[in-house]
This record gives C-alpha cells, structure tokens and sequence, in this order.
C-alpha cells in the first residue's frame, strides 16, 4: 500500500459520508486538550474535580448504547465456513450494500476524523499499523489512550506498509436529507442500526450506529482480535484474548505468563495482582490482548499491543484491584459510572461504603432504596498503561518478551477443581481447547 492509497480511501469516505470537515489527528498533547475541550462544550464529558481526579471526564451514554452488541457484529468472509461457527455471518456483497446506504450522508453537519495509529510499538516487529475514519471525538479522545496514535504512522504507511481500514459513524447526522439542522445530543448514536463489520480477505472494518468504546474504538476487539487472528493465521503468529504478566521469584528469577480467561473473568485483576507472598513480585505487562509469534530461535515472543486499559468498573475497588484504583487518579475516561457531590467517581465495589448524595450513570439522584445500582453494571474506566503503578519496565520492550507458561481460565463455582497443571504442552492445548466458564458477558 501507499500514501496515494491512503488518501484516496480518506476522499472516498469523505465523499460517501459528507462531513463538513476533514481533521487528520497526530496524538499530540495540544490535540488532546483541544478534543477533551470540546467535548466538555458538547455535553459528552463533565470534567471533574480537579483537586480529586486531575485531568480526568466522566461521560454518559445513550441508555441505548452500553456495551457491545454481538448481535449486530459480523464476520463477512467470502465463504460462510471462514466465519466461524460463533459468529455470525452475512455474504460481503451484500453487507456492502446495506453499509454504503446507511454510511451515505451519515457525516452531515460534523467533522470526520483521520486517526493513524499502530497496534504495539512502532518499531517492533509485530506491530500492525490501521487508520479509523470517525465523527466522534469522544473515539478520537479514547483512541489517544487504548493505541499509539502518530503522524508517523503516515510516514510509514508512506514508506510501504500495510495497514488496516476501519472507519465508523455514530449515524446521526446533524443535516437531514433535506438540508435541515438537526439538533445535536450529547452521546449521538443510531442504537436501531447498529453495524460492526470485519471483512477478513480486505481487511476492512466498518462500525455504524454505536458509541461505545467496544464497538468504536476500532483499534481494540475488531483489530486486535477479529481482523488481528486473520493476519496471524496468514503470517504464522498468534492475536489472543490474554493479559501478560511478568513474575519474579524470591531468587530473582523472572518469568512470563500468558493468561486466556473470557471477558469479566479476572484478567485486569490477575494482571494487576499485589503478591501476598514474600519475595514473590507480579508486575503488569497487559491486561486484555496478547499478540505472540515464534522467534528464530523457536521462543515465543509477545507482547500488548494495546496503549491502554478499558476495564469494567463495577467491582473493581481497593480490597479487589488496589492497584487499578491507584493508577486512575489522574488522565482518565470515566464512562457511565456515578459521581459524587464534590465532583468525584464512584461505583459498587470501588468502596465498602455508599456515598451520600449519588448522580447514577444517567444523570439522575440516585437513592440508595431504589433497587437501582448508582453505575451500569458495564460502566468503564479507559487510562493509559504508563499510569499503571504495577507495569514491568519492559512491557513497551519492541521485540517483545519470552514466554514461559501459558494459563487457561474462566469462572466456575462448581464441579470443577481451582487449577489444574497439564502433563504437557499437548494435555495443555488439550485442556486450553476444552475449558468451560459461567456465562459472564
């Protein structure tokens, strides 16, 4: 691919969509300034207490747009087969279609955002490069925190290589079909049409409808995992659902360790676990994505490919992750969580004791007798990794780190015993391949 390449999909897009303006994003400071600005003036963020939670928003969704819609995501392989037996699949040709009428005019009346960003550090050798057209800076903000967002991915891309196309549109235009204003709200979305579509042979990502981060922010599930497990299968590497921790024994020794549990099963938590045994030290290398490809020595080698953290906040506090309360004093995203009456966060879990004087994730008083919880029990927190008070000082390490062990996890009360040790890399596939958890999320 080329530079020319590049612009021609971003005129294309434009032309499609009609925005009002094209903004080529760079990841800078100012830039951020400038968006988390905005979006204060918009209505999407409150910005808190300063004296409390410095440089931090809270933002509320549309109580239709609070987490990710599987039922609205697609894989459209040009073979049904290719999909996979869990996900659902419509033929490409046709889901073409059904995106280009929803995407025509979707931009009216806002900007369109260019954001080049990378997937691992940019020069390591398993670093993947996209760009994700949106109208939403609430993604602009987010994507700045979850990935590597630069200008020099340009030049990159400039110098020949591949990247990955995703765009997304809240699909609320602010000019109708007859050239009328619409009135703009603070979490625009279109929660009746939502889209989220890989399409693996082109590499392609296309979202329409939602704003929410798990159907937004590009760059994360549909890169990382989807469109990231096709490039891993046709290059020879590995894109798992995995934290990545490194473990040091009293004598020193230091080991890696993969762990593949389903979503709200404890990898935020075990990635950021407080050693109660002497000498023994875990440290924070990722939480959520795991990239690993063999080296020529026949090691495998991985590392986080994520900039950031986009955790559930409902159940995370001090007697469960000290850690990542700790790392979330300052430079964070808040989404659909409470607040408190001098302009702090809160959630079920984050303290034993309830705050008097709650505003829920809607915006409303919250009274402690409603049977309501004060936060979506979805709500999010998304801060950059660097702010992570447990991080090995080499989870950013380009080549990536030595794997010594891989665990396979997920929730279960019963019937089960708490670990199980395979007999070998074999039994392990094996016991990795059939592992069964609670339903969760």
């Amino acid at each position: 691919m080329s530079l020319s390449t590049l612009k021609r999909w971003v005129t294309e897009v434009a032309d499609l969509a009609d925005p009002t303006e094209i903004v080529w994003c760079d990841g800078s400071y100012a830039e951020s300034q400038k968006i988390n600005a905005l979006l204060v003036e918009n209505g999407t963020f409150e910005k808190l207490n300063p004296k409390i939670r410095p440089n931090s928003f809270i933002s509320r969704t549309d109580p239709a747009d609070v987490a990710r819609v599987e039922s609205r995501t697609f894989i459209c392989s040009e073979q049904e087969k290719d999909a996979g037996p869990t996900n659902n699949w419509v033929d490409p040709a046709k889901m073409r279609t059904e995106l280009n009428e929803k995407f025509a005019g979707s931009m009216r009346g806002r900007k369109m955002y260019v954001i080049p960003f990378s997937m691992g550090p940019l020069n390591s050798p398993l670093a993947r490069y996209g760009v994700e057209i949106t109208d939403s800076p609430y993604v602009v903000a987010s994507m700045r925190i979850m990935t590597r967002v630069s200008d020099k991915i340009v030049d990159k891309i400039a110098a020949g290589a591949d990247w990955v196309p995703a765009i997304h549109s809240v699909g609320q235009p602010l000019i109708d079909d007859q050239g009328n204003t619409v009135a703009d709200t603070p979490w625009p979305c279109n929660p009746e049409n939502v889209y989220v579509v890989q399409f693996p042979e082109t590499r392609e990502i296309w979202s329409f409808g939602s704003g929410y981060g798990g159907n937004s922010l590009l760059g994360k599930k549909a890169m990382a995992l989807r469109i990231g497990s096709v490039l891993a299968r046709d290059e020879g590497w590995l894109a798992e659902h995995m934290l990545l921790i490194r473990i040091t024994t009293p004598e020193k020794k230091k080991y890696h360790v993969a762990a593949a549990f389903p979503s709200a099963c404890g990898k935020t938590n075990l990635a950021m676990l407080q050693s109660q045994m002497p000498g023994w030290k875990v440290e924070t290398l990722g939480d959520d994505i795991v990239w690993m490809a063999p080296n020529d020595k026949g090691k495998i080698r991985a590392i986080n490919p994520e900039n950031g953290l986009f955790g559930v906040a409902p159940g995370t506090g001090l007697s469960t992750n000290k850690v990542a309360v700790d790392s979330m004093r300052e430079g964070a995203i808040f989404t659909n969580v409470a607040t408190t009456k001098d302009g702090d966060v809160w959630w079920e879990g984050l303290t034993d004791e309830v705050p008097d004087h709650l505003t829920d994730w809607k915006g409303d008083p919250w009274d402690k007798d409603s049977g309501t919880t004060a936060a979506h029990q979805n709500a999010r927190f998304c801060l950059p990794i660097d702010q992570v008070t447990s991080l090995s000082d080499n989870w950013a390490e380009p080549e990536g780190v030595e794997l010594d062990a891989i665990l396979f996890g997920g929730r279960r009360a019963t019937n089960v015993p708490l670990a199980v040790r395979s007999l070998n890399w074999q039994h392990g596939v094996f016991l990795g391949a059939t592992i069964a958890s609670e339903q969760t999320a």
